[in-house]
């Protein structure tokens, strides 16, 4: 057998994956959450893409669970990835108007945005 790959029979992805959700959802250094609600909030967003009938990233809507994304306050965080919005201290309710309203609707949520990430926040908040 030929050691090439035929392309016409790898699925092409580039125009089908809208909207990348990161999530640091089980870090093995409890900095940014240490609680379980990355872990809650997971099951909630894959289980509920799959509810919506996004569960196969086909569908336009891709996940992927992380350790860690290196930002260690105000956490769970997520990173959508093309529109590089970051957004913080999530909460399974957060995560629902994440899905419908940015995931699935393109609109970014504002009210839950970390506008900069990687700044550390001061000791006095």
């Amino acid at each position: 057998m030929d050691a090439y790959i035929v392309t016409d029979q790898i699925p092409q992805t580039d125009d089908t994956i809208k909207r990348h959700i990161f999530l640091c959802a089980t870090p093995t250094k409890a900095k940014c959450h240490s609680d379980g609600s990355g872990a809650e909030i997971w099951d909630y967003l894959k289980n509920r893409l799959r509810e919506l009938g996004y569960g196969d990233p086909r569908s336009g809507v891709h996940r992927t669970k992380a350790d860690c994304l290196r930002v260690c306050e105000r956490g769970p965080t997520a990173m959508v990835w093309p529109d590089q919005t970051w957004y913080q201290e999530l909460t399974v309710e957060k995560m629902e108007r994440i899905i419908t309203e940015h995931l699935i609707g393109g609109q970014v949520v504002e009210e839950f945005v970390n506008p900069e990430p990687f700044r550390k926040i001061d000791a006095g908040g």
